[in-house]
């Protein structure tokens, strides 16, 4: 099966710690029975597993000139394909790292980044728990997919938890190998039949039906200028995606019909 494959070298590969690593800035908010005491709102390492081989593999090739892939230019984002999703408004691509919260959940954060050459915004397109999403299959507007991060292997995840910048909803990274719960599921909401590359999109979250955002809230140590990212409930210019850097598996059926608006 082709692929179109980004070639860029100097990737970032962040390293795993133990230790925690100082308290963030953040907005002071009201405290909830959801959410830590300000006590506990320190960013800490978690203990990360080394990639896989397999995942190593599958990474290497983003690097590689002229590896066999094939050119498709423009074209459907399909099952099973590793991509960079940058936000229009705020201009900044989709983050996780095996760094904490030290408030609310206390899972994986995810932020937003401006560096276009980060190892740690890489994001596969995986279906719910039950398939529905097989490898080089566009995807449909409307479509409930996962989005799984390649290094860590957690899925984008949200829930009832208030964010620690602007105390929307909290989107975190969860689960392990790929595998976490319903919470993980995200409808992609885009106009025509298919999520074009070209096109903006927007992620609904199936079962809070926020939608994923940035609003331009910025940490500080230890991820300084890193953007908060947090579920909103209405759609608007915050929360409008689009396909960019990444392993584009070129689609193996003929696309379907199937329709959703933005």
């Amino acid at each position: 099966m082709a692929v179109q494959a980004e070639s860029r070298a100097g990737w970032r590969l962040a390293a795993s710690s133990a230790s925690v690593i100082g308290r963030w800035r953040r907005r002071k908010r009201p405290k909830g029975p959801s959410c830590r005491s300000s006590a506990g709102a320190m960013w800490s390492a978690g203990r990360g597993r080394a990639a896989g081989p397999a995942l190593v593999g599958l990474l290497l090739t983003l690097l590689v000139p002229g590896s066999g892939a094939a050119k498709t230019g423009a074209g459907l984002v399909t099952c099973g394909s590793v991509l960079k999703l940058f936000n229009t408004q705020h201009r900044v691509r989709l983050h996780s790292h095996d760094i904490k919260y030290g408030s609310g959940s206390g899972q994986q954060s995810v932020t937003g980044v401006e560096a276009s050459d980060d190892a740690n915004s890489y994001w596969r397109i995986r279906g719910g728990s039950e398939g529905g999403c097989p490898r080089g299959s566009p995807v449909r507007c409307g479509q409930a997919v996962r989005l799984t991060h390649v290094l860590t292997g957690k899925n984008l995840h949200t829930h009832h938890f208030p964010s620690p910048l602007s105390n929307n909803q909290e989107v975190s990274a969860f689960g392990e190998d790929g595998e976490g719960d319903d919470l993980d599921l995200w409808t992609v909401r885009c106009s025509g039949q298919h999520w074009e590359r070209e096109a903006a999109v927007r992620f609904q979250h199936v079962g809070t039906s926020v939608f994923l955002s940035v609003t331009g809230e910025q940490y500080g140590s230890p991820i300084r200028g890193q953007h908060e990212v947090h579920g909103m409930s209405s759609a608007n210019t915050h929360n409008t995606w689009k396909a960019m850097e990444g392993i584009f598996i070129k689609p193996s059926v003929d696309p379907s019909a199937g329709h959703d608006e933005l």
